[in-house]
């Protein structure tokens, strides 16, 4: 399987870090006006599907990070379990990003084949290259 470059999925999981954080602030302000106020199940029937779908976005990084960037499974396991814990994603990425595990650390040959590129040959196989075949 074929991912994105490293850079736009460190990217992404930064975004996915703090909206899941807002998204819990959102749910837990929901849930106090369904169960402690008793006024409306609005904001858990929005924040509820919102937080849900960031919840599994931030793991699904969290996932492919631990895969390309060759995490520790302590890593790993405590970016999904700051999910869980409410606002803990955002403490994660910072402990992560400290520690250097947020810095995309690939090789320059990597990097052209994951772009799709081709490295340029030497000047004798390219002759062999371009000589008509008899």
């Amino acid at each position: 399987m074929k991912y994105p470059s490293t850079s736009a999925i460190i990217r992404a999981f930064r975004l996915l870090a703090v909206a899941e954080a807002f998204s819990w602030a959102a749910l837990l302000t929901g849930m106090y006006f369904k169960w402690i106020a008793r006024t409306t199940e609005l904001g858990v029937e929005i924040a509820g599907p919102v937080h849900g779908a960031l919840f599994i976005g931030y793991g699904m990084a969290a996932l492919v990070l631990w895969r390309l960037q060759r995490w520790p499974f302590a890593v790993a396991l405590f970016a999904g379990l700051s999910a869980v814990v409410p606002f803990a994603t955002v403490l994660f990425e910072r402990w992560a990003d400290r520690r250097g595990h947020l810095t995309a650390t690939t090789a320059p040959a990597a990097d052209a084949a994951t772009a799709g590129k081709r490295e340029e040959a030497p000047a004798h196989d390219r002759a062999v290259e371009q000589t008509p075949a008899r």
